[in-house]
């Protein structure tokens, strides 16, 4: 008697869309299955690294985060440039952290002259990541919009309050944009919903679940993500059929573990394979969720979390993928000496 394997039956599909535009566009999605599920139904196209970029130098980052990009990191268009020529990244993501009216509230001039500068500079897909400050975000998403007609941009966060003015932008000068909601299948339905009814098509519409770093904040995302795809997949949910980002690298790049030096965290060791760890573990476990598109930030982590995809969707041994190479001096840590004495009292 043969074993028959009992294989799920999807009624849906996700959407293919397509970011970029050009011989270096990236389509995402067309899935016909949970993710990487391959002996039920499809995945098409990969799962796509979108390396970030700052349009500020970043004053609170890890040395394990800059020591890659420390020559570059005042000009982002040299920055963006390195993480295509260098390490290979799919996509650019600017993060326009400079537009935060918290930071230096960058006018929206500013932040098209310097989106400018880092579409000459690159030829893969750009994405535009604002400050989620629902006010500033429509103004600067806007004007960069107007100011980049027909570049296909990837623009968001764009959010229920903000979503009439960049979605109506987005729509006008050709560009896609990323629904955004907090952690909730019900608002990411509605956000999609609402940019819809408002002319912006599903086929140019990206969805941001938002992201969480490890602990509590993964485990809603990851269920959320996995909602999603049941939704899109065996409910037959056309307005949830949509391809998945996570903005993964500013989240786990700015949690106090990330940051510790050995000296303030012994027992977690190396703070540079510790933070290339927590990231490509974390870009694992949201590809196993449904992630489409993952904006890293760590070289290493990045090939390490492609290298997962590949051996995943192609076959091969994880032997064969190299160990994480190391820029800053290495860590000698004596575990030994920090182990509790052992107890080895037995009571009679």
């Amino acid at each position: 008697m043969s074993l028959e394997i009992y294989k799920e039956s999807y009624t849906g599909a996700i959407k293919e869309i397509t970011l970029g535009k050009g011989d270096k566009a990236v389509t995402v999605g067309g899935e016909t299955c949970y993710p990487f599920y391959t002996f039920e139904g499809d995945m098409p196209h990969k799962p796509v690294i979108a390396m970030e970029v700052w349009d500020i130098e970043p004053d609170e980052w890890p040395e394990a985060a800059l020591s890659h990009f420390k020559d570059v990191l005042s000009d982002p268009a040299a920055w963006a440039k390195k993480c295509v020529d260098e390490f290979g990244a799919d996509l650019i993501v600017l993060q326009l952290k400079s537009t935060d009216p918290n930071a230096n509230d960058a006018s929206p001039e500013e932040a098209a002259a310097t989106v400018k500068k880092v579409l000459e500079a690159i030829d893969v897909p750009l994405i535009l990541w604002g400050t989620a400050n629902i006010e500033k975000d429509e103004e600067v998403l806007k004007k960069i919009s107007e100011e980049t007609l027909g570049a296909n941009l990837t623009i968001g966060p764009v959010e229920d309050k903000n979503h009439k003015g960049i979605g109506a932008s987005a729509l006008g000068y050709g560009h896609t944009v990323i629904s955004s909601s907090p952690i909730d299948i019900n608002l990411a339905k509605q956000v999609n919903i609402l940019l819809e009814n408002l002319g912006v098509p599903l086929e140019r519409n990206i969805v941001d679940p938002t992201t969480g770093g490890l602990g509590y904040g993964m485990e809603y995302s990851y269920s959320v993500m996995e909602r999603l795809g049941m939704a899109a997949l065996t409910q037959g949910d056309d307005k949830l059929q949509l391809p998945i980002i996570n903005n993964l690298a500013n989240e786990i790049w700015k949690c106090k573990e990330a940051k510790q030096t050995v000296d303030e965290a012994p027992v977690l060791g190396d703070p540079e394979r510790r933070g290339i760890l927590m990231e490509a573990v974390s870009a694992v476990i949201y590809l196993l969720a449904g992630a489409n598109v993952l904006i890293m930030r760590h070289p290493e982590a990045v090939r390490l979390t492609r290298a997962f995809i590949d051996l995943s969707l192609d076959g091969g041994s994880a032997a064969d993928v190299a160990a994480i190479s190391k820029q800053l001096d290495d860590i000698d840590i004596d575990f030994a000496s920090l182990a509790p004495e052992p107890d080895l009292t037995i009571e009679g």
